[in-house]
């Protein structure tokens, strides 16, 4: 028999957006006992997946990955959208609130065509259109050539095989969810650093409807919550745009939380590192790190950031 339907989930029609809605739907269903019918899941087409020839930074940057779907949300035609929390804007409007988080996924990337950074042929052409990945690669690869490569995870593996790039990057939580795993070399975290909240599911929504936040509290991961909130605090004190780079791990430390950070200029010649170690309800600790972060930076980089040092 089919349920009664209990909430609406909006989402991204990409692959990799419909496996996260998947695994959201799951929990729920777990959590309250429901029938999958429960959940009906709600996809959109983000204008982010409808221009892909172009970098993000250049036509709107992360807004494009949630604007129809906070126009859905807004209007009440869904109850809650299902997000990849590095995709969603540092400030959100105050009417939308972050209704859980779930466990949080492996934060690596994942290199392919090469065995290592250090094994790409010199001067090879590296496919990414982000500028954490792009920067990271020059400063310690200056010899490669960066060359914009945007899609889904199935696009840019295409993009690879035709030869438009030598190697380029994906993000190891979104080739686990999509059940491609053994692809390409997991890099350490510790020495590649990750994007600000990577890996990580988030689901919104209003404020003020509190049934739908009492259902998605229940599926809510009190440290993955906690890792993400602080490293979007590291992006707000930075103020962080698409064009900024910025990389960021964050690590429990006994009760603590250790969050490590670096900044780089365009080209990657420039690289700022520091990290804090600080209670997990501390954000402003987070937002101090940025400050230092700045403080350290030469003008050509600070000016990279909302945030003038």
């Amino acid at each position: 028999m089919t349920s009664i339907i209990q909430i609406r989930l909006g989402t991204r029609r990409s692959p990799l957006a419909m496996a996260q809605a998947e695994e959201t739907r799951s929990r729920l269903c777990a959590a309250h006992g429901w029938d999958e019918s429960a959940v009906e899941l709600v996809p959109v087409i983000a204008s982010g997946d409808k221009i892909q020839d172009r970098p993000l930074a250049d036509i709107g940057g992360k807004a494009l990955w949630t604007r129809e779907l906070d126009i859905w949300l807004s209007e009440g035609r869904i109850d809650a959208a299902v997000h990849s929390m590095k995709d969603v804007e540092t400030l959100r409007p105050d009417e939308f609130a972050i209704g859980a988080v779930l466990p949080r996924a492996d934060k690596a990337d994942v290199l392919l065509g090469a065995a290592s950074i250090a094994a790409i042929p010199l001067g090879a052409r590296v496919g990414t259109s982000a500028p954490r990945r792009a920067a990271q690669l020059l400063n310690a690869r200056p010899d490669l050539e960066v060359v914009g490569i945007r899609g889904n995870v199935a696009t840019r593996m295409a993009k690879l095989q035709a030869g438009e790039a030598d190697a380029t990057f994906l993000a190891a939580a979104g080739l686990e969810r999509l059940g491609e795993t053994g692809v390409g070399t997991r890099l350490d975290p510790e020495e590649w650093l990750p994007a600000p909240a990577q890996a990580a599911i988030g689901i919104e929504c209003r404020a003020a409807d509190q049934r739908t936040r009492d259902l998605l509290a229940a599926i809510d991961d009190k440290a993955s919550r906690e890792e993400v909130l602080a490293e979007r605090a590291l992006l707000e004190g930075l103020g962080g745009t698409c064009h900024s780079p910025i990389a960021a791990l964050t690590h429990r430390d006994g009760g603590k939380l250790r969050l490590k950070a670096a900044i780089y200029s365009g080209d990657g010649a420039i690289r700022i590192s520091d990290e804090a170690t600080f209670d997990a309800s501390d954000l402003d600790a987070a937002r101090q790190l940025a400050a230092r972060l700045l403080d350290q930076a030469p003008a050509h980089v600070s000016a990279l950031f909302g945030v003038q040092a």
